[in-house]
C-alpha cells in the first residue's frame, strides 16, 4: 500500500509540474510555449484517441449521414478544405467561410475565423449544428451513436461506460484534435541544429521576419489575435468578421490570423478562399491592401518586395511544410476501427 501511494503522488506530481500533458500520447516541442489546453479536464489515452478518430471521419454526425468532418479537413492537405473557396455542406449547400487547416490546436486559446468558440472541447458542436454544414441535432447525433453497434464498445473502452453522453463525445474529439501536432519541419530541423536553411531561405526568413513575423509569430506562426488584413470585404458574402461575435466596430472585418505551417498544401488562403496560391497573397500584402479604420496597425506602412524578394519569401514559407505530419497513418481513416471483425 506504502509503494501504491508513493506512485500516486509521484504520477500527480509528474501531472502538475508538466500542466497535466499525458506523455508519450503528447509532448511540446522543444521552444515551444505552454498549451493553453487544460489536459487535467481530459487526460488522454490510446482508446479515447482512437474514438476521437473514428467520429472525426465518421458520416453519421451529419443530418443525411454524408458529411464527416474530413469532408472539409482532408488529411493530406494539413486538415484544411482545398477542393473549394467556401466549405461545402448537406445537400450540396454552399458555406460562407473557407474550412481553416487543423493542427497544433493545443496552443489555440479560440477557434473559428471569428473566434465564436473558446474551447476546444465545444468546437464539434459548431459544424455539426450548423444548418449549412451538418445540419443535425447534437441530441440527435448521440441517439444514432448510440444504436451503431460500433460505438457503445468503444465509448466503454475509452470511458468505462457504454452509455454515450455528449460530454465523453466532445472530449473523444478533442482527443484526437489534440494529437494533431506538426513539428516536423525543415524549419524545426534547423532549430534542431539538424540541418540548414540555403542562402535564398535565410533570405526569406530575414524577410519573414521583417514583414510577416508580427502576426505570423514563431514557433506557431500565428499570434492568435484577429486583425483586418487589408481584404476588401466581399459584396455577397457581407462577412464583417469578429464583429459579429462581439458587436463591437471596432472588430469589423477582422478575422483570426491562420497559422502559416504547411501553408504549401492549404490553398485557397484567407477566410474566403480568394488567393488560388501564393504568390497571388504576396501581392495582396505588397499592392492590395484596402485602407479602412479597423485595418491592423502592422499594416499601415506598405509593405515593398522585389519579385526576387517574394521568391525567396516563398523559398523559406516551404520550409514550413511537415509530410510527415500529412502522411502519418495515426491521422488517416481508421480502418482498423471500421473494418474491423
Amino acid at each position: 500500500m506504502k509503494y501504491i501511494i508513493i506512485s500516486y503522488c509521484l504520477l500527480l506530481l509528474m501531472l502538475l509540474t508538466s500542466g497535466g500533458i499525458p506523455e508519450p500520447f503528447f509532448k511540446v516541442p522543444k521552444g515551444w510555449p505552454k498549451p493553453n489546453y487544460s489536459f487535467t479536464q481530459n487526460q488522454l489515452s490510446q482508446t479515447k484517441i482512437d474514438l476521437g478518430r473514428a467520429l472525426f471521419y465518421d458520416p453519421i454526425l451529419s443530418k443525411d449521414s454524408t458529411i464527416s468532418c474530413a469532408s472539409c479537413h482532408n488529411p493530406y492537405t494539413s486538415f484544411a478544405h482545398t477542393d473549394h473557396a467556401l466549405s461545402h455542406g448537406i445537400h450540396d449547400s454552399i458555406g460562407n467561410r473557407n474550412a481553416p487547416a487543423l493542427l497544433n490546436l493545443a496552443w489555440q486559446k479560440s477557434f473559428m475565423w471569428d473566434g465564436a468558440i473558446h474551447h476546444l472541447d465545444m468546437q464539434a458542436l459548431s459544424p455539426i449544428t450548423n444548418p449549412i454544414e451538418m445540419n443535425e441535432d447534437f441530441a440527435h447525433v448521440i441517439g444514432k451513436l448510440q444504436k451503431k453497434h460500433l460505438y457503445p464498445g468503444l465509448f466503454y473502452t475509452a470511458f468505462g461506460d457504454s452509455l454515450i453522453t455528449g460530454a465523453n463525445t466532445l472530449k473523444a474529439f478533442s482527443a484526437f484534435l489534440l494529437t494533431l501536432v506538426s513539428d516536423n519541419t525543415k524549419y524545426d530541423s534547423v532549430y534542431r541544429k539538424q540541418s540548414t536553411f540555403t542562402d535564398q531561405e535565410k533570405n526569406g526568413l530575414k524577410l519573414f521576419r521583417k514583414h510577416c513575423v508580427q502576426c505570423h509569430t514563431e514557433p506557431l506562426f500565428t499570434n492568435q489575435a484577429f486583425e483586418n488584413n487589408g481584404l476588401l470585404q466581399d459584396s455577397t458574402l457581407n462577412d464583417i468578421g469578429r464583429m459579429k461575435i462581439t458587436g463591437l466596430t471596432s472588430d469589423s472585418l477582422k478575422f483570426k490570423v491562420p497559422t502559416l505551417r504547411n501553408i504549401e498544401f492549404t490553398a485557397p488562403y484567407m477566410h474566403d478562399g480568394r488567393f488560388k496560391n501564393l504568390s497571388e497573397v504576396l501581392k495582396h500584402y505588397t499592392t492590395g491592401i484596402h485602407q479602412s479604420k479597423t485595418l491592423s496597425e502592422k499594416l499601415k506602412n506598405s509593405i515593398a518586395l522585389k519579385s526576387n524578394e517574394k521568391v525567396d519569401l516563398i523559398a523559406f514559407l516551404l520550409t514550413l511544410s511537415d509530410k510527415s505530419f500529412l502522411f502519418d497513418p495515426k491521422n488517416s481513416f481508421p480502418k482498423f476501427i471500421f473494418f474491423k471483425k
